[in-house]
């Protein structure tokens, strides 16, 4: 199955079950997460729809509103195209556990809407992901069950204030407001079923493309992911509950973000987003996101008293 959440002609916001080049509007008043918390997203597809759309010209939102978002370190050598710039080697422990950091749920935004630079910042980025969306309740969750606890996957943006980003985790806390602003999710949930074709090696042979403007900036692959999501369930879940809703990021895919282009090329990089720019993200059988960025709030000033 393929589900989307859409603005409905009649006022609301519904999830659809996409069929072909139509979209078959659920009940109102029923969101995605609430069919994942009352184990009924399967039972979607015998519902007799309440009305019928084409999906063309559909204001889609994010397909759910996330309980909790851990972004993960899938790609290894998305690090190691990043340490030239960032001045140091990847650390061994990356190859130990996939290293994650939490995500702001409130900023999630859909596959089209448009994205503001963070106040303050002068580096936008965007990094080309994967989100798995956790489909049922476990803790200490064993790597030979991990898959079936995915409801299904779709793209995730994670947009990035460079400058931010780096000048806080200097002092050692992690991604805070560099990561805060938006992450994107979308366009649709893709069960598993529709991608058990194209399996290899941990993940799945699809490829992954972003562009600015129309230029082709990152091309990768799904399936060179080191850490995949079996492994990212069984860690995340250590000594906690994952919940109907969580989303997990695959992390970024090799080439999938402008930082890697600047640590490789300073003299000849492209430069970072600017008001005005489109950003579209593409993984094969998942669909797009299309977005364009725009001007952000001043920065709020401080006190002066430290």
């Amino acid at each position: 199955m393929r589900l989307v959440t859409y603005a409905s002609p009649t006022g609301d916001d519904r999830v659809g079950l996409v069929v072909g080049d139509q979209v078959h509007g659920l009940e109102p008043g029923v969101s995605l997460l609430d069919l994942l918390d009352a184990g009924t997203l399967a039972a979607a597809a015998e519902q007799t729809p309440s009305e019928m759309l084409p999906l063309a010209g559909l204001t889609l939102r994010a397909p759910l509103q996330p309980r909790a978002i851990r972004d993960c370190t899938g790609y290894l050598q998305h690090l190691r195209n990043c340490q030239g710039a960032a001045d140091s080697p990847v650390d061994e422990r990356n190859h130990q556990f996939p290293a994650f950091y939490f995500s702001n749920p409130a900023a999630v935004v859909g596959p089209y809407d448009d994205v503001a630079i963070p106040p303050g910042s002068e580096q936008f980025d965007y990094e080309l992901e994967i989100a798995a969306v956790i489909g049922r309740t476990g803790s200490n969750i064993p790597l030979d069950e991990a898959e079936s606890h995915i409801a299904g996957y779709m793209l995730l943006g994670d947009w990035s204030a460079r400058d931010l980003q780096i000048n806080e985790m200097e002092l050692g806390l992690g991604p805070a407001k560099g990561k805060d602003g938006a992450t994107t999710l979308g366009p649709m949930l893709v069960t598993p079923d529709e991608i058990e074709p194209y399996r290899s090696r941990n993940a799945f042979d699809l490829g992954m493309t972003g562009y600015v403007n129309g230029e082709l900036v990152s091309e990768g692959r799904w399936d060179t992911i080191d850490w995949g999501f079996p492994d990212m369930i069984t860690y995340t879940s250590r000594g906690t509950t994952l919940r109907p809703g969580d989303v997990i990021g695959s992390g970024t895919v090799p080439t999938g973000c402008l930082y890697e282009h600047f640590a490789k090329d300073p003299a000849g990089f492209r430069g970072w987003l600017r008001h005005g720019d489109e950003v579209r993200l593409v993984v094969e059988r998942l669909g797009e996101i299309r977005q364009r960025v725009v001007a952000g709030a001043k920065p709020q000033p401080l006190s002066s008293g430290y």
